[in-house]
């Protein structure tokens, strides 16, 4: 079992070490070697859980999905309303991008990637779940039910994430969290009904906080 623990943590310190590099050089930029080097492991030790570089791209990809699906898992369980959970997800994902390095190479290796033949799962799974709450709010009279789930799910994680973007590039994600509430200060009122337009306010300033430890 000690062994078996040993190696779980050897693995997670290559990932951890992988997700560095990647963030910082991008896939092409990368080297087994400077991550042999920031991860404080031998050449052997990586060869022994990892195959290659982008196996290990796919790792940190799958390992930066799994954070986000936690926490719109987490959002769920809120007694809240859907709207609210689609406003809030929105400044999780900001608050991981700023907090979790995973979370930063996962989104660069996703972007990347995706200008070849890169991984399409994470952004078919955010649109899914965006649909999903979308279609629970419409329910719920909080969005117009003029307005195809579907289509406003795409737009709104097409939308954040072109938001991520050039907040990363002009303010390396420092106004990331006031981006993000223009998002919306322009968004809501489009999208609700004229009677609930007294609850943006409110909807607006929805945030989580992630339970100690997590």
């Amino acid at each position: 079992m000690a062994q078996q623990a040993r190696a779980m943590a050897t693995r997670q310190q290559i990932v951890l070490g992988a997700a560095e590099n990647f963030e910082r050089s991008g896939y092409e930029g990368a080297s087994l070697g400077a991550i042999v080097e920031s991860s404080g492991i031998t050449k052997g030790a990586l060869y022994f859980h990892f195959r290659s570089k982008d196996e290990l791209a796919q790792v940190v990809i799958e390992e930066q999905h799994r954070i986000s699906i936690a926490a719109v898992e987490a959002i769920a369980n809120l007694d809240i309303s859907a709207l609210e959970q689609i406003v809030m997800l929105s400044h999780e994902m900001a608050r991981q991008m700023i907090d979790e390095p995973i979370v930063r190479a996962g989104i660069r290796l996703t972007l990347e990637l995706s200008a070849t033949n890169g991984p399409t799962g994470p952004y078919l799974d955010w649109i899914a779940a965006c649909e999903k709450l979308t279609e629970q709010a419409i329910a719920q009279g909080d969005i117009l039910d003029t307005i195809d789930a579907a289509m406003l799910a795409r737009f709104v994680i097409s939308a954040y994430n072109g938001v991520q973007l050039v907040s990363n590039v002009l303010t390396h994600r420092q106004d990331l969290e006031q981006r993000l509430d223009e998002m919306w200060i322009l968004l809501l009122p489009a999208v609700m009904p004229a009677d609930r337009h007294g609850e943006i306010p409110r909807i607006r300033a929805a945030r989580w906080t992630p339970p100690s430890g997590d």
